[in-house]
């Protein structure tokens, strides 16, 4: 029977994001720098690699970020990140630019805070299940989390070095941060709803993990109700209340998303990721897809390959 705690390993391939890493900031005395609303599907984030800083959003509790934290906007607010104790009376901060991030730095001052600031985009299908997820702001702390700390140095040496290979690198080591981010919030929170919400439930978890473990297999009802060991109502009520959709929604969903990730990612043939998604033909894929997306698989296809040409394959 498939284990709920397992369940981030079946999702993490359709949560792949992709990461940019905006600026490199190394700022000393007091300074202030304001980030505008990211887009729809974005979310922001912090990286503390030295000293410490406040975030303030709108309305909201300031938060206090120190070397080692990593802050994370999953609806992309925006905010203020600011140092030192005058806030009257700001550094002037100077930007250059290498090919992949900006660096900021304040001028007169000795280097005090040093974070990476940059953003998140998720795939469209899984935008709702998993965002609507999360708190409006994930602080993670590196208190006994040996791993994270130790991407975070790679990030750092990454940057400061600026050898070959840096953005990639750099990139990635972004996207399994998210991943960390996501399992730190199902180990240690508990969501109201949405994806991590039906995995940690326990009406829901069992049935929705079997889901991300097999989505082509031919679920009914009564085998999802007879792993979660509910009855089918209570199942069907679960879902729609932890996450506004019955189970087979939830399974359509799922399996889109595995598609789109597929399509837009890979060469794959589309017939072979049809069946893989458990669609009967490449022709059925096709049609769902379109009512989802508002487009055809062979022309995300397209539209991503043309968007990796144009960033020299960075996309």
């Amino acid at each position: 029977m498939p284990d709920t705690r397992d369940a981030l390993t079946s999702l993490a391939p359709m949560l792949r994001v992709r990461p940019e890493l905006q600026d490199y900031c190394r700022f000393g005395g007091d300074w202030c720098a304001v980030h505008d609303p990211e887009e729809r599907g974005w979310a922001a984030f912090h990286i503390v690699l030295k000293g410490c800083c406040m975030v303030e959003r709108q309305g909201q509790v300031p938060v206090s970020l120190k070397e080692g934290d990593v802050l994370l906007l999953p609806q992309g607010d925006a905010h203020v990140v600011f140092g030192g104790d005058d806030r009257q009376a700001f550094r002037p901060i100077s930007t250059t630019s290498r090919d992949y991030i900006r660096i900021k730095q304040t001028a007169g001052a000795e280097i005090e805070t040093e974070l990476v600031c940059g953003r998140f985009h998720l795939e469209s299908s899984r935008e709702n299940l998993v965002l609507q997820t999360l708190p409006r702001a994930v602080l993670l702390t590196l208190g006994g989390i040996d791993g994270c700390r130790g991407l975070i140095a790679l990030i750092a040496d990454e940057l400061e070095q600026d050898r070959a290979g840096a953005a990639a690198i750099t990139s990635d080591l972004a996207s399994a941060m998210f991943v960390m981010l996501l399992r730190r919030c199902f180990e240690e929170q508990a969501p109201v709803q949405g994806l991590l919400a039906l995995l940690s439930a326990r009406e829901t978890g069992r049935a929705a993990a079997a889901m991300l473990e097999a989505p082509a297999r031919a679920w009914d009802l009564d085998a999802l109700a007879s792993i979660a060991a509910v009855s089918r109502p209570s199942l069907v009520r679960a879902f729609r209340r932890i996450a506004g959709m019955p189970p087979f929604a939830f399974l359509s969903e799922l399996r889109l998303g595995m598609a789109h990730h597929r399509i837009a990612q890979t060469s794959e043939p589309f017939a072979q990721i049809a069946a893989d998604a458990g669609y009967q033909s490449e022709e059925a894929l096709s049609r769902a897809f379109l009512r989802r997306f508002a487009i055809r698989p062979g022309a995300l296809r397209k539209a991503e390959q043309s968007a990796a040409q144009a960033t020299g394959g960075k996309a």
